[in-house]
């Protein structure tokens, strides 16, 4: 299989993620003291429509909970599978993730709106992890995700 056919553009692939994502894990969270911020209204939307989020804040080092679930500071020391990862970090920030990520090998990376970085997606793909970028997981969610 060639790795480009884990960086998912096509509607189809998408619609397989969306509907695949069970539990995900959101990498840059914020807590609810920035509610109007993407990276938590994004995550509360999940939560409602029936999605396990587990909370990967970069920082608010004293939080112990998001979104009353118990966070965690890297993606391999959450317990269990992951089917996707959410990303809300910049571009520029991204590298200093993925071997983190690829060590949980989750079945998917979502790099939310605006955020794109191609030799991170690239280096995921060819370690196995479809990659989504630049869209936003809720207005796909609620494209797809419905039940």
């Amino acid at each position: 299989m060639n790795f480009r056919d884990n960086l998912i553009e096509s509607e189809a692939g998408i619609e397989r993620v969306v509907k695949a994502s069970k539990r995900v894990a959101v990498l840059g969270i914020k807590t609810e003291q920035q509610a109007g911020q993407p990276a938590l209204y994004v995550p509360e939307y999940l939560v409602r429509a029936g999605v396990e989020v587990v909370p990967v804040p970069v920082y608010y080092p004293d939080v112990t909970h998001i979104l009353g679930k118990p966070v965690f500071r890297r993606l391999v020391d959450i317990p269990g599978e992951v089917d996707l990862v959410d990303v809300f970090r910049r571009p520029q920030d991204i590298d200093a993730h993925v071997e983190d990520i690829i060590a949980k090998k989750p079945k998917a990376v979502w790099f939310q709106s605006g955020i794109r970085n191609d030799a991170a997606a690239e280096k995921l793909a060819q370690a196995g992890i479809q990659v989504v970028q630049n869209r936003c997981l809720m207005v796909d969610h609620r494209r797809y995700g419905s039940r």
